[in-house]
């Protein structure tokens, strides 16, 4: 008897991902996982065969089914690629330039030739209109609607697809925004329409344009893409309600995510995320890194007490590698992460000084590696990987795929050897080497970004690729600790599955400490807990929630904010004591000492309504138990020596909770495999995860 079956779904650049897990007799649980090519052109026909195979694996029907989870890279592909809808921003007279301005800011002030990224809208879209409100929301000059209405001609002459308003202070008013969006629909009904004061209802016009903008940008395509799916899985016979994963970390309903697609710009990652935090409880690891590498990126994130690190703000399309402030920001919730282009299908080449380069360019599923046999001539990283003798080429992705190996090398020595004058198999070792190098360097400048080091944390590896690489990047960082959870390869789409349904709404309201507006506070959080909880509603099943407040405050003067929490109840005029309190020990933990005789503002406020997520008991320890014997013997070129040696390879199917077996090796099962390095030994505990530890860790 099977009951309560959740359906989870992940699409990346190379592969969907696709997750069931049901309630058994004994009220035992039990997952059912599959892995099959992308569908980049319609990306619904991957999910809907995904669906098809995990369903027939698990023997259920799709009536079975209560609950489905979907997140995608689908939006931040849009914008990276720049294949969004064609967007028109409509903007107060003298601020058409400010998504070209920005704040004036270079992330490199020493670079002469800087590159800067373009806006999505180019000047000719961005329309000025007459009207004006003051800092408080006041009318300083009435709305032209006159001058509103003469644009749609040229909007409609364009073929614009969708439209973007934002308006000086419609943050704190948006009348002007929701009545010039009236007369657009009055003239033109069915085009979509993003308002800055619902996208991003906050201070800084940089970054709420930029937001708005790329929120229009990619509402068409998500919205197109979002109905088809829900039309197919319909016709498939799923009735159970449909959810998306947030860019930080809630669900929401098919319908808030068709308005307001930006915040998944990060959903699949954010999935990840969650699935690590998930298991440092089960762990009891308080101090991890989440290293999730799939078939087109590697993302790393922090996890302290377990719970990854939020952020309000992210950069999307960066131009400059790893720099700050050379991206398109976006005022949005998400989970704070580094992504980088260094995945299973990452292309490596030669630069121009002869030097291995890898990525950010993928074969993505379509053709995919050279390995894969579908038409493609360059290499990637997963052809180095099949050279290296790191997979078996029958049973990849549980034999769904058959790689082939002479592809692999051809393409390796065309593209990398040739130039270098090296074989196949040391052209793979070089690509191998230069990937795992990049992906430990993002996870360094993680680290200093986020004033952190690696002392005393472990390595949570998933994706297909994370735990291939797992060993060699925790060997770079200095972690002699990796712990690869059973369903590795689908860890995304399984930590959507843990994922509480939440909503974060986030308002400024501008005062002082000195001057505190209590009674305008309470009204405006009061007006926010009710949005979150109305969303939060629509999917929580009568589960229970818990609400979360914070303000956002800095000395007067200053350029930047810090978070406090805030009581999750009207406030008192002997509250604003309190809370100024907090602020200054906030203030000292980040900077030593607080700034006396100074006046603290607030800018703005965030609300979060979440179901409360159950407890999790750490994992209590197990007996050893006799290792399994070796499946096969595999040949693999080790990439820290280049010596070519035999590993046994292991079926992790087969080993029992507290067997050892020592490295190198490799532990293999379908959607992905653990590499054991030299110097590390491999033990499955009491969950059935396997627990590398490297030397006398």
């Amino acid at each position: 008897m099977v009951s309560n079956a959740r359906l989870a779904v992940d699409i990346g650049g190379t592969f969907t991902d696709v997750a069931v897990e049901a309630v058994t007799d004994e009220d035992h649980v039990s997952r059912w996982t599959a892995k099959v090519l992308t569908t980049p052109h319609a990306p619904e026909l991957g999910v809907l065969e995904g669906v098809r195979t995990v369903l027939a694996k698990a023997g259920l029907q799709p009536s079975d089914i209560v609950l489905l989870i979907h997140g995608t890279t689908l939006a931040t592909n849009a914008l990276i690629e720049r294949k969004g809808a064609k967007t028109a921003l409509l903007t107060t007279e003298g601020f058409r330039d400010v998504l070209a301005l920005g704040n004036e800011s270079r992330y490199d002030q020493y670079d002469l030739n800087i590159e800067l990224p373009q806006p999505l809208v180019p000047r000719r879209w961005r329309l000025p209109v007459p009207e004006r409100l003051d800092n408080t929301g006041k009318v300083l000059l009435p709305l032209d609607e006159a001058a509103v209405r003469a644009h749609v001609p040229f909007l409609k002459a364009e073929g614009i697809e969708s439209l973007a308003i934002g308006f000086l202070h419609g943050f704190v008013n948006p009348a002007h925004e929701k009545r010039a969006a009236e007369i657009i629909r009055s003239e033109w009904a069915d085009l979509p329409i993003s308002l800055s004061s619902e996208v991003s209802p906050e201070m800084r016009e940089w970054e709420r344009f930029s937001t708005t903008v790329a929120n229009a940008y990619v509402q068409p395509l998500m919205a197109s893409y979002l109905a088809r799916l829900e039309k197919g899985l319909r016709a498939g016979g799923l009735a159970a309600p449909i959810f998306l994963m947030l860019s930080g970390g809630g669900l929401t309903t098919i319908e808030t995510a068709s308005r307001f697609p930006i915040r998944l710009v990060e959903s699949g990652p954010a999935g990840g995320a969650i699935f690590s935090a998930y298991v440092a409880r089960q762990r009891g690891f308080e101090k991890v890194l989440s290293f999730d590498m799939g078939g087109t990126t590697a993302k790393v994130c922090l996890i302290d007490d377990f719970a990854p690190q939020a952020s309000r703000t992210f950069e999307v399309a960066r131009v400059g590698r790893f720099r700050k402030g050379s991206g398109l920001p976006l005022r949005i919730p998400v989970i704070e992460m580094v992504e980088i282009g260094a995945g299973g299908g990452s292309l490596a080449h030669l630069d121009s000084m002869g030097r291995i380069q890898v990525g950010p360019e993928s074969a993505g599923a379509d053709p995919g590696p050279a390995c894969y046999g579908r038409g493609g001539t360059h290499p990637a990283v997963t052809d180095a990987n099949l050279t290296l003798g790191r997979y078996d080429a029958a049973a990849f992705a549980g034999g769904s795929l058959a790689l082939k190996t002479a592809p692999a090398e051809a393409a390796l020595v065309e593209h990398v050897g040739k130039g270098l004058g090296l074989e196949a198999g040391m052209a793979a070792l070089g690509v191998v080497e230069m990937v795992d190098e990049n992906m430990a360097n993002a996870a360094r400048v993680h680290a200093i970004e986020s004033a952190k080091s690696y002392d005393g944390r472990a390595v949570i590896a998933f994706g297909g690729g994370g735990p291939v690489h797992g060993y060699r990047v925790a060997e770079k960082i200095g972690v002699k600790r990796l712990l690869v959870p059973s369903g590795a390869g689908v860890g995304s789409a399984i930590g959507f599955l843990r994922a509480p349904v939440g909503y974060e709404v986030v308002k400024s309201l501008y005062t002082r400490f000195g001057s505190f507006d209590v009674v305008g506070v309470n009204a405006l959080l009061a007006s926010m807990s009710e949005e979150a909880s109305r969303v939060v509603a629509e999917g929580s099943f009568g589960a229970p929630t818990a609400e979360h407040r914070i303000g956002y405050m800095r000395y007067v003067g200053q350029g930047h904010e810090i978070a406090v929490v805030l009581p999750v109840r009207p406030l008192t005029d002997a509250d604003v004591a309190e809370i100024r309190a907090a602020y200054d020990a906030e203030y000292t933990r980040f900077y030593d000492r607080p700034v006396p005789g100074s006046d603290v503002e607030v800018l703005s406020f965030a609300v979060t309504v979440a179901t409360v997520l159950e407890g999790v008991e750490p994992a209590a320890e197990v007996a050893d138990a006799p290792a399994p014997a070796p499946i096969r013997v595999q040949q693999v070129r080790d990439t820290a020596t280049g010596i070519v040696a035999p590993w046994n390879v292991y079926d992790r199917t087969a080993m029992n909770p507290g067997a050892t077996v020592p490295g190198p090796c490799i532990v293999a099962e379908d959607e992905t495999s653990t590499l054991v390095g030299p110097g590390w030994s491999c033990r499955m505990d009491g969950l059935g995860y396997l627990e590398l530890t490297r030397g006398d860790a």
